[in-house]
């Protein structure tokens, strides 16, 4: 369907075709466009879809239920889910939004028509809101019992934020494995299904979500073992606050422990410590909910940095790492 437009300067009239994005799907970049302009896609209605890729989000998750939480599940969490509650057309539909899928795909709908959709993907956009988005959009048009395939972002498509009751919360989970790849009763004659979960498992970090605290989680990587809290204030002003209980000597969470620097991802800061040998999760919910109070003091604190602060900070400063 298009529309006309006049060119006032040389009096020629111009058709503007709106295509269905199920005609876009399968173009690729040099391709003739479906709308019949006789250019490229790329120099069509393919930029509509550059432009959707090419638009960067610093901080995606902004405004949903359990962002922190989230965020960790995308980048430092190997095997965990997340209920959703859809809002709109599809209101009260759930759908599972998972660490990580078999062969990293993006998304399947099961036999039973459950959505489960993977955040530990390749992003195809700068806003990674959206990506979850369109995999879940794809996942409705998808019949049970098929991995979902994924077209191409359209320039107008919704985000995560337009599609979930953002009036619920976001329940997640952290697993010890990834047995929720298979529902039950599964036909494994081969034994690759098994084989396959064994590698995994065998593969993910032990993995604990403290209850005390949003978005701590402890991890033991080889024989070390750490705390990495995902924190939701803006990253200068969390900085500012660990440099003050740094700068004090009150930036450890237990005896042995050490803040030994903070990984950047999706638009917020995950201070890192360092723990004991010996440190098991449950060890750390009393200190976390203790430095939780420390930290919300210094945050609030409006004064400037005074000279130990300041070195502080940029010894801090020094020892982040950005995760893209």
């Amino acid at each position: 369907m298009g529309k006309k437009s006049r060119n006032r300067a040389n009096n020629t009239t111009t058709t503007t075709v709106t295509l269905d994005p199920a005609d876009l799907v399968d173009v690729g970049p040099r391709e003739p466009c479906p709308c019949g302009s006789g250019k490229r896609f790329k120099q069509c209605h393919g930029r509509e879809q550059a432009q959707a890729a090419d638009t960067f989000v610093v901080r995606p998750f902004e405004g949903l239920p359990s962002e922190c939480d989230l965020i960790a599940f995308r980048e430092i969490v190997p095997a965990g889910t997340a209920e959703l509650t859809l809002a709109g057309e599809h209101k009260g539909k759930t759908v599972n939004l998972v660490t990580l899928l078999p062969m990293a795909m993006p998304g399947l709908v099961r036999d039973d028509e459950t959505i489960w959709i993977g955040l530990q993907t390749h992003a195809s956009s700068g806003d990674p809101s959206r990506d979850v988005a369109h995999a879940i959009t794809a996942a409705l048009a998808t019949e049970p019992g098929n991995p979902i395939q994924l077209g191409d972002l359209l320039k107008d498509g919704p985000r995560l934020q337009d599609l979930i009751d953002t009036s619920k919360p976001i329940t997640v989970k952290v697993h010890e494995g990834f047995d929720y790849w298979v529902g039950e009763n599964v036909d494994d004659p081969t034994g690759e299904v098994a084989a396959g979960l064994e590698r995994a498992n065998a593969a993910a970090a032990p993995t604990v979500r403290l209850d005390s605290v949003e978005a701590a989680y402890w991890t033991q990587i080889g024989d070390r073992r750490y705390l990495r809290w995902v924190l939701p204030h803006a990253e200068d002003t969390v900085l500012d606050a660990l440099a003050r209980l740094h700068a004090a000597g009150s930036s450890a969470l237990t005896e042995g422990s050490r803040l030994i620097g903070s990984f950047r991802a999706l638009g917020v800061l995950a201070p890192v410590w360092e723990l004991p040998a010996d440190a098991e999760a449950a060890d750390l919910e009393k200190p976390a909910a203790e430095f939780a109070v420390a930290l919300d003091k210094a945050l609030a604190t409006e004064a400037a940095l005074t000279t130990e602060e300041r070195a502080a900070r940029a010894g801090l400063a020094s020892r982040q790492l950005t995760i893209r």
